[in-house]
């Protein structure tokens, strides 16, 4: 029996509470590295506590969506959001960094089952109709979460200490927790199923090679790791597509692509991880070196990028929900990602800083008009057995097109501007400040240089959008249907226990 509207609305609730604990906790880190690392005696070692973290987060994605399938989206969920409480006190207490980097890893692996059973649910309790609303007010909990993070970090690092930035999850975490015990139905697992652990090991061991050379491929000491690093995922995911074309119960549902809709749907989720979350950590290093401007001023441009993103995810989830159409919108949204990113491609160096942020405010518009709604639209088209297999995989697209990205960004950003630079500059030295207290030739050349390395990266991303434009084209029309969902167990008795 479907749940009824006060008990959704707790539901959802309480799913958000938990999403936004995880997508804060990705964030909040970023602004306290260097007093942490500095605490605990390691700086060589500070990257780890965030790779460690979107390791976890990335890898474990499929194995959660599958133990979802199998033994239901609540046991999951409540048992990601236990080790999330359990590792954030972890954190805490570090009093090394291994220490740090190990509750890290669990944080990251929680996490990511926090976000992904949170959609799971999502689409075991409400119809394709409903849907697309409650998962666009789930998904808002990521863009908030990136423009309130650092600040949360820093302001609870520099008044209260580094610590606080993880144990602050603990009083949220019980109060989710409770709601969650509460709020979240039993779903009846779909019969009994078989895991497929060969499957699961060479995925999770390619996965893993994958993005470990992807983070250190900036790194010029680190050229044979990567090698390495890239030959192990070559062969682990060789391996892995020939045992998956032999199992009944294949760990990744790679014949649901043959689904036009899942295939489209799928890739219009890998082109936001590429397209746009990749280059929004270098936007404000962008507009300090070639705009002049300071770290706060730069970073309003990220924030009109994600503010239009919300404004879009929410608007186009509520417009989904009511008309039952969705594929304009994917659409319209990739086509106003390419123009944006294009015209930032064409911006000279100088603009008054308010062009700028309106352009990347309507590329997050475009963004926003599908981030969440392709999510539903795929869960639909997927059969009720797979939902958590399916939503693992169209956020691990995502996931892992955003991390490579972004290496690849990072080293045409740092090469191309060092490659650049006249001799008497230390590219090693380069940071806002120094350009500032330079001399207006300096300045000047420097801003060019800046321009001249990124707006190949923007026409690229442009060109990435106009991809997703072809996607979105053969994404199949129709609405999505207002058939009541499949029945779940909802008897106080079983949802009061974890």
């Amino acid at each position: 029996m479907p749940l009824s509207r006060a008990r959704l609305r707790l539901l959802v609730f309480s799913l958000l509470t938990a999403a936004f604990l995880g997508a804060l906790d990705h964030t909040v880190v970023a602004t306290s590295l260097a007093t942490v690392a500095g605490d605990l005696g390691a700086l060589e070692h500070m990257s780890w506590v965030v790779v460690g973290y979107t390791l976890a987060a990335t890898v474990l994605l499929p194995v959660l969506g599958k133990l979802g399938d199998i033994l239901g989206p609540r046991a999951v969920f409540l048992t990601s959001l236990v080790v999330f409480i359990v590792a954030s006190l972890a954190c805490g207490f570090a009093q090394d960094m291994t220490q740090l980097v190990i509750a890290r890893v669990l944080q990251g692996a929680s996490s990511a089952g926090l976000q992904l059973m949170s959609q799971t649910i999502v689409a075991y309790v409400t119809t394709p109709r409903e849907r697309p609303r409650y998962l666009a007010i789930i998904g808002a909990a990521f863009p908030v979460a990136i423009v309130l993070g650092p600040l949360f970090g820093g302001l609870i690092t520099d008044f209260w200490g580094w610590p606080w930035v993880f144990w602050v999850n603990v009083p949220v975490g019980l109060v989710a927790l409770v709601l969650a015990l509460f709020a979240v139905p039993h779903v009846e697992p779909s019969g009994r199923r078989s895991f497929d652990v060969p499957g699961a090991v060479l995925f999770t061991a390619a996965m893993v090679a994958l993005v470990l050379a992807v983070s250190w491929v900036g790194d010029p000491a680190a050229s044979v790791p990567v090698l390495i690093a890239f030959a192990i995922a070559g062969v682990a995911f060789t391996a892995f597509f020939v045992v998956e074309a032999r199992v009944a119960e294949p760990f990744v549902p790679l014949r649901a692509f043959r689904n036009r809709t899942v295939a489209a749907g799928i890739a219009l989720s890998g082109i936001i991880g590429i397209g746009l979350f990749s280059v929004t950590a270098y936007l404000p290093t962008y507009f300090q070196m070639a705009y002049g401007t300071t770290a706060t001023v730069s970073g309003l441009v990220p924030i009109a990028t994600v503010f239009g993103m919300l404004v879009a995810n929410l608007g186009t989830g509520w417009l989904a929900s009511r008309t039952g159409r969705y594929r304009p919108y994917p659409i319209i949204g990739t086509t106003l990602g390419a123009v944006g990113l294009f015209i930032m491609s064409l911006l000279p160096v100088g603009l008054p800083l308010w062009v700028p942020m309106v352009v990347m405010a309507v590329v997050g518009l475009g963004t926003g008009s599908f981030m969440s709604l392709v999510i539903a639209v795929v869960q639909s088209a997927t059969p009720r057995s797979e939902t958590g297999s399916i939503t693992a995989t169209i956020n691990l697209v995502r996931q892992v097109g955003s991390t490579v990205a972004t290496a690849v960004i990072g080293g045409v950003v740092g090469f191309g501007v060092a490659a650049r630079l006249p001799s008497m500059i230390d590219p090693n030295g380069l940071t806002p400040q120094v350009v500032r207290e330079s001399s207006l030739a300096v300045q000047t050349e420097v801003a060019a240089i800046y321009r001249d390395v990124l707006a190949p990266v923007f026409l690229a991303l442009a060109v990435v959008y106009a991809l997703g434009i072809i996607a979105a084209l053969l994404l199949p029309g129709g609405r999505l249907s207002d058939e009541a969902p499949a029945d779940i167990t909802v008897d106080a008795d079983r949802v009061a226990t974890p």
